[in-house]
């Protein structure tokens, strides 16, 4: 690598940014760490040292002026730019309701707003040679919630999916790599102290994608994602985890989803401690019968879609609790947790399903869940 090019890092003063800051110098790039906390800033000078390869300056991503700034004096003072990372962001852990427009302008000043100022600016300089990249990273973490509460972590796979690889050798190396960046998150949120649920909807979709492949191709495909993803999660108590994967949001067909049948033992080598899975849509209903010759590994939870988000009929409750129950009869009552098929909208504010509607659908999950209890623990 060119140590005369440079690549700036926004929140590169702590975290996933500063992790990356490390990599681009031990690839034999210069980099810029910006950061707005001092705090952070002097931790990073402390860590790595006073060198040439390196600057480690304050910057508000949310300051335009500052931003316009900076990204001339990286160009005119240390190295032309070969790319930008944006690894700035907030959060505010606060109720929805008790959210003032003032913290939620903050919040998209520096994710959102910020994001925009640092790519423009970059590509503004990278433009005259005709080279160049930026990489916009965000979490999928959402941690919100009271203790105990399962915060939302993408799986490498969607990850993969996403973000095309540029850089790696084979797709085996980006995979591991994109697991290795996400084990980082997964920790955040088990010692924030919550569980962490991965999402993985393309463990069973990459079939519908590509219809050219045979179950055997997408098998083969799914064991290296599998093999990353549990290398992710290697450190952290299977009891701590819940692995959820789907169709996607959709009221389509659904005639070429790919079977339980022919994903289940896979699926079972995620390290988790619960599955989650469509089986309230009438494409997968009757695959509550894949469980009576599939054995679960002790210790091991099902959450079985007992609504869906794939009709906008609200389930009677006394369906709600068969199904309940039928997973319950199979595997036993203590390892049964009713859960929904999917989410019913793909990133908060789409509304695929209308909210009256899907509050009409939870509240026939708690009533079906109360009588699948009451007649699961009569005795």
């Amino acid at each position: 690598m060119s140590a005369a090019l440079a690549i700036l890092v926004t929140g590169g003063a702590s975290g996933i940014g500063f992790a990356i800051v490390e990599a681009i110098l031990a690839e034999g790039w210069r980099a810029i760490a910006a950061d707005v906390s001092e705090a952070n800033l002097a931790s990073a000078r402390q860590k790595l040292g006073d060198r040439p390869d390196l600057r480690v300056e304050r910057l508000d991503v949310a300051d335009e002026a500052a931003v316009v700034k900076a990204v001339a004096v990286c160009e005119r003072e240390f190295g032309p730019l070969a790319g930008i990372v944006n690894s700035a962001g907030i959060a505010r852990d606060i109720p929805a309701l008790e959210t003032s427009a003032k913290t939620f302008r903050e919040v998209l000043d520096v994710n959102l707003i910020g994001s925009f100022l640092v790519a423009r600016e970059a590509a503004k300089a990278m433009r005259g040679r005709g080279t160049g990249a930026i990489v916009n990273l965000a979490s999928v973490s959402g941690v919100v919630g009271n203790h105990g509460r399962t915060a939302y972590g993408a799986s490498p796979s969607n990850i993969e999916d996403w973000q095309k690889n540029a850089y790696y050798k084979s797709q085996e190396d980006y995979v591991f790599a994109i697991a290795e960046a996400m084990r980082e998150e997964y920790r955040a949120i088990i010692d924030a102290g919550f569980l962490v649920q991965i999402d993985d909807p393309r463990l069973v979709t990459y079939y519908i994608i590509h219809p050219e492949a045979s179950i055997a191709d997408c098998r083969k495909w799914a064991e290296l994602r599998i093999a990353a993803l549990n290398h992710a999660l290697r450190d952290i108590p299977t009891e701590k985890i819940r692995f959820h994967t789907c169709y996607g949001i959709n009221m389509g067909p659904r005639i070429h989803d790919m079977e339980l049948k022919d994903i289940v033992d896979l699926i079972l080598t995620i390290r988790a401690g619960a599955y989650s899975f469509e089986a309230a849509n009438p494409r997968h209903e009757h695959e509550w019968k894949v469980w009576k010759n599939v054995k679960l590994p002790d210790g091991k939870i099902l959450i079985p879609g007992v609504i869906s988000h794939s009709t906008i009929l609200v389930e009677h409750p006394e369906l709600v609790a068969d199904r309940i129950i039928r997973y319950a009869e199979i595997v036993g009552r203590e390892n049964v947790i009713a859960g929904s098929d999917c989410g019913f909208a793909t990133f908060a504010g789409s509304k695929e399903v209308h909210p009256s509607i899907v509050w009409a659908k939870f509240k026939a999950l708690s009533d079906g869940a109360r009588i699948a209890s009451k007649q699961l623990w009569r005795n």
